[in-house]
């Protein structure tokens, strides 16, 4: 892939993880991962990166929900220290696992939220 191809690929790529991400409040890191690995990196990178990218999105949809009265301040404080130890958990489990395992895994939770999604 060229560095035009590249970076064209990479702004319309992140104009679409920052859209889903925005709509539906979170989610776009499903989007970002398979979108970093077409991008060219290992499965193990592709994650850590989607955390960082999805960051500023994350902050500025946050901030526009707030601002429209979608926000639940009982529903965060509860969410928050799950988040945490889960992240931190989910951090260092990348860290043990091969990019297989990781994709394995990555590829069922896609599944189960999609067969969820379906199947109300």
């Amino acid at each position: 892939m060229n560095d035009n191809v590249r970076k064209t690929f990479g702004l319309i790529g992140g104009g679409a993880v920052g859209l889903i991400s925005g709509f539906f409040g979170g989610g776009g890191g499903m989007l970002c991962v398979p979108l970093l690995e077409l991008y060219g990196l290992d499965v193990k990178r592709a994650h850590a990166t989607a955390l960082f990218v999805i960051l500023p999105v994350c902050i500025v949809s946050a901030i526009i929900y707030i601002v429209n009265g979608y926000f639940d301040v009982t529903a965060v404080l509860c969410a928050i220290v799950g988040v945490v130890l889960g992240g931190t958990v989910g951090a260092m489990l990348l860290d043990k696992l091969s990019g297989n395992a990781t994709a394995a895994v990555f590829a069922a939770m896609m599944i189960a939220v999609g067969v969820k999604l379906l199947v109300p």
